[in-house]
């Protein structure tokens, strides 16, 4: 359940026409030295008479979140390491205020609370949004970015971004170095072990490429950079022992239906990074026999669509070509 603003400030019991706020409620602001702080500062647990200092006056430079919670309840003690986990992750977007209800019950009445946990969010002094129960860990970093806005690049992201940029570029070396310098201090970064492989596959160590992937948890497997780190893998272990790209283009022009050695030049061309002369080569085999050998040319335009990106211009090119041809 969220709760939208006007329903907030309504259960808060602020009077606009009078200036009623949370501050005079309380009977005004009480000491930040008396909150407990938490893991870098970013949780910390507070009382009826500091609830003003940790959450009114601190919420002008930053959003803050107040938990409500119990040590009886069982949602409670489900949600309490998810959002800590997501506030610490956050590193300064926003502060976490934790209110034991059984203690301090006074704050969660005034408030009008009735179910726990319960999460509102204040800012610039005002409750501007909250929610009641134990949500999933991404839809409380939903919330939280909802709250404090997207979060702000890591040094790691920044590395990864100049890592990636450095292997477009043809400099597999210089991107290695930036993806191994996160790994060193984030072994499970998906984006980084992805990027890694690939400049593996570019020097051809394919077996240790593998191993990069290999090392990540399982879930990772579904994330799209693992997914396309894999496919080029595979497509460069396909490619290895294909021969000499000259032949195969002599035979094609002897037998334009040699289908085998468009298909093994179309490996061979996107390994040489002509992806255009890739797709054409398996969309004439789809336009002669669009079945052959069970759709293999479809096939393997499929997997080089996914090892390209869906935003890159031959794959975007590859598609319509594609569609046009299946649905014409």
């Amino acid at each position: 359940m969220l709760w939208p603003e006007n329903d907030i400030a309504a259960a808060l019991g602020r009077r606009q026409d009078t200036g009623t706020t949370m501050s005079t409620l309380l009977g005004g602001g009480g000491s930040p030295d008396s909150a407990v702080g938490g893991a870098g500062g970013h949780v910390v647990e507070t009382t009826t008479q500091t609830f003003v200092a940790d959450v009114i006056e601190a919420s002008s430079t930053q959003p803050v979140l107040v938990d409500f919670w119990a040590p009886w309840c069982g949602p409670c003690r489900t949600l309490g390491p998810i959002i800590e986990k997501a506030v610490q992750a956050a590193n300064g977007a926003v502060k976490l205020v934790k209110m034991n209800i059984d203690e301090h019950p006074g704050v969660a009445g005034q408030l009008g609370i009735q179910s726990i946990p319960a999460v509102i969010a204040f800012s610039k002094g005002q409750p501007v949004d909250g929610f009641v129960g134990a949500l999933p860990e991404s839809q409380v970093k939903e919330f939280i970015e909802r709250v404090a806005g997207p979060p702000a690049p890591s040094d790691s992201d920044a590395l990864v971004a100049a890592g990636e940029e450095l292997l477009a570029g043809g400099d597999s070396t210089g991107a290695a170095e930036r993806f191994a310098a996160v790994l060193a201090a984030e072994p499970q970064s998906v984006a980084a072990a992805a990027g890694l492989a690939r400049c593996l596959v570019a020097t051809g160590e394919l077996d240790r490429a593998r191993q990069t992937l290999d090392m990540l948890p399982p879930e990772a497997a579904g994330d799209a950079k693992v997914a396309a780190a894999r496919a080029e893998i595979d497509l460069a272990a396909q490619t290895a022992e294909l021969g000499d790209p000259s032949a195969l283009e002599a035979r094609i022009a002897a037998d334009p239906k040699d289908f085998e050695a468009r298909l093994d030049l179309a490996l061979i061309l996107n390994e040489r990074g002509d992806r255009e002369g890739a797709a054409d080569q398996l969309l004439e085999i789809l336009a002669r026999n669009r079945s052959w050998q069970d759709e293999k040319a479809r096939k393997q335009l499929l997997q080089f669509f996914e090892l390209w990106g869906p935003k890159d211009e031959a794959t975007l090119a590859g598609r319509r070509r594609l569609s046009s041809m299946l649905f014409a």
